[in-house]
């Protein structure tokens, strides 16, 4: 706070002297330090919430795409009500008389999660046996080298599921997340989001009893 000096003169009147006013700063030191404590806090607590997703190295042009075997692909259909349909290998356009009927699943434990580590099961018991020998001290390596030898046996394994993720006009975006973070938990080297075909919205509807819509072809 400023404060002004008076000074007394004979005669009991006070005259006030002109002095350079003075400012009292320890309630401001005071305030700061609350107000650097509150922002720590709220930064703390409000932190945001990103996923990292690893997105597939650039094909030169004219590549070739790559070869889906159909026998190792897996296609997740998410639905609508937090439900998720499989069905294995590929379906065809003028399969359309004779769709594969699919197979209704969660997101517990015994869902999808059961369904994928079976899918995957020989890449996923590489994994546990690796992370074993470095969290038991047999392998002693740094943290980048552990995560670029996990990569490795993604990059080189031919056994584990392709998995197609595909989601239904009433599917919600929480599906999504929550199935990606699936694709983590279980080791799953190769996924990816595509675009869900006209008959395979026939065969979500199938299955769940739900009125068809209005299906679009999609290339």
């Amino acid at each position: 706070m400023a404060e002004i000096i008076q000074e007394e003169k004979a005669g009991g009147k006070k005259k006030a002297k002109k002095h350079a006013p003075h400012i009292d700063m320890t309630p401001m030191v005071d305030l700061m330090c609350l107000l650097i404590t509150f922002f720590m806090l709220t930064t703390a607590f409000s932190k945001s919430k990103i996923m990292e997703i690893i997105l597939p190295e650039r094909q030169k042009d004219n590549a070739p795409a790559p070869r889906i075997s159909a026998s190792r692909t897996l296609n997740i259909v998410l639905g609508s009500d937090n439900k998720i349909y499989t069905y294995p290998g590929t379906v065809k356009p003028e399969d359309y008389n004779n769709l594969p009927p699919l197979q209704e699943t969660d997101f517990s434990a015994t869902g999808i999660r059961q369904i994928l580590l079976e899918r995957n099961r020989t890449l996923a018991k590489k994994i546990s046996d690796f992370n074993d020998l470095v969290l038991t001290g047999k392998l002693v390596i740094s943290q980048d080298s552990v995560l670029g030898a996990l990569r490795q046996l993604k990059k080189v394994d031919d056994t584990g599921p392709i998995v197609l993720i595909k989601a239904y006009k009433k599917a919600n975006y929480g599906n999504v997340v929550d199935i990606l973070d699936e694709m983590n938990i279980c080791g799953i080297a190769l996924y990816m989001l595509v675009d869900i075909t006209w008959y395979e919205e026939k065969m979500v509807e199938t299955a769940s009893g739900a009125s068809p819509g209005t299906a679009t072809s999609t290339n």
